[in-house]
């Protein structure tokens, strides 16, 4: 029987938490869990697990994680993107305004209904919510340091960190064959 990989991507509002999973999944012919797709119909779009260190001991609990990649990216960047994000509601799609546009402004490219920006994603809302984030992930990024599975990237650009991840994940699956990956996006 296969081995699951199971790994979980952490970083803030706007770090490319979904831009990795989906180029991950895309690279290595894999599937991946994202909590905000089962979450988004009833709870807010910034959910995810684990985000508390009590979820993540209980994350633990159920099973245990081969690697946590750590996704820090300075907050002017973070500020850039989140203020020309919009998202499709229904679906989840994300699009920016200045690398990944719809083809009609404030359509979805696959549904045509419009667009909408969360307030928590415009510049007012967003220092308060890098200073949540920064408390909450604290304890739980210490956690998987001290297991020895946080691998943390830094940048401004997904493009440029993409390659020293994809070199990681490669390394670690070839160790560690299976063929099934699991990711938590919080």
């Amino acid at each position: 029987m296969a081995k699951l990989f199971r790994a979980a991507i952490m970083g803030p509002p706007g770090s490319g938490k979904g831009t990795i999973s989906k180029r991950i999944a895309q690279s290595f012919g894999l599937q991946y869990l994202s909590s905000g797709h089962y979450l988004r119909e009833s709870i807010t779009a910034n959910t995810g697990f684990p985000r508390t260190l009590a979820q993540a001991r209980a994350l633990n609990d159920l099973c245990q994680l081969d690697l946590v990649i750590s996704l820090n990216i300075p907050y002017e960047t973070l500020r850039e993107r989140l203020s020309d994000r919009w998202i499709h509601p229904a679906s989840g799609r994300v699009y920016n305004m200045g690398f990944n546009p719809p083809r009609v402004q404030g359509k979805d490219d696959l549904t045509g209904e419009p667009l909408i920006q969360h307030d928590d994603d415009k510049p007012e809302a967003l220092m308060s919510r890098l200073r949540h984030y920064k408390d909450v992930a604290k304890p739980v990024i210490n956690l998987y340091k001290s297991q020895g599975i946080l691998h943390s990237f830094s940048g401004t650009e997904t493009d440029r960190i993409w390659p020293y991840i994809n070199s990681l994940l490669s390394t670690k699956m070839h160790a560690q064959p299976s063929d099934a990956f699991q990711t938590q996006t919080p």
